[in-house]
């Protein structure tokens, strides 16, 4: 698995390690109607990822050489617009549904 490809962060175990789960570019199989979907995970020392995508959910771009993590920028846009989207789902699914 080399390359640059779309990471997010899932979550930092014990402030050290960040699991960052990779997902399948566009027109790839393993994306799906509901966005795209993970195929691999790495785990990274946080302290290597960028200062302001050191977050739960932070959108990365992350390079990969030789199976291992080489770097990752931050994209800050789509980490937020991934935010508001999933807010909005959240509040569909959480209101009341009508009585019949």
């Amino acid at each position: 698995m080399d390359g640059s490809y779309t990471g997010v962060v899932d979550r930092i175990v014990d402030g050290e390690t960040a699991v960052i789960l990779m997902e399948a570019g566009p027109g790839c199989d393993a994306s799906s109607e509901d966005g795209p979907r993970a195929i691999d995970q790495l785990d990274v020392a946080a302290d290597r990822l960028p200062r302001e995508g050191r977050y739960e959910g932070a959108v990365l771009s992350v390079t990969v050489a030789d199976g291992e993590f080489v770097g990752a920028d931050h994209r800050e846009g789509e980490s937020e617009e991934r935010r508001e989207a999933v807010d909005e789902r959240f509040d569909r699914l959480s209101e009341r549904l009508p009585d019949r």
